[in-house]
């Protein structure tokens, strides 16, 4: 938890967070007591609470769709650079066997 000489209103999300998970559980009374031993008011932890439920939602449907298109793309790209190593293990076996039938050194040995 933040020390003594910050605000409670300067507490980190973090910290604010891990106020409201241990409070949640607690009674009024208990939290009366958690508040005074923190330095806090509740009316300040239902704020925070309330806040942290008030974050807007993630649209999923966006989310997926964006996710999908980058699926496809990167399937375009494997198949594509797939076909590219299978052209060039096609010609460097051509080219070994040319290079056997006519008996000839390779120029890049």
């Amino acid at each position: 938890m933040p020390g003594a000489d910050k605000n409670s209103e300067q507490w980190p999300a973090q910290a604010r967070l891990a106020v409201i998970i241990e409070t949640a559980t607690l009674s009024e009374t208990d939290i009366a007591a958690y508040c005074r031993k923190k330095g806090l008011y509740p009316e300040q932890i239902a704020q925070w609470k309330q806040a942290f439920l008030q974050v807007p939602p993630v649209d999923d449907r966006a989310v997926l769709k964006q996710v999908q298109k980058e699926n496809k793309q990167l399937k375009k790209e494997l198949v594509r650079k797939e076909k590219a190593l299978a052209e060039a293990a096609a010609i460097l076996v051509l080219r070994k066997r040319l290079r056997d039938y006519y008996g000839e050194a390779d120029e890049d040995d």
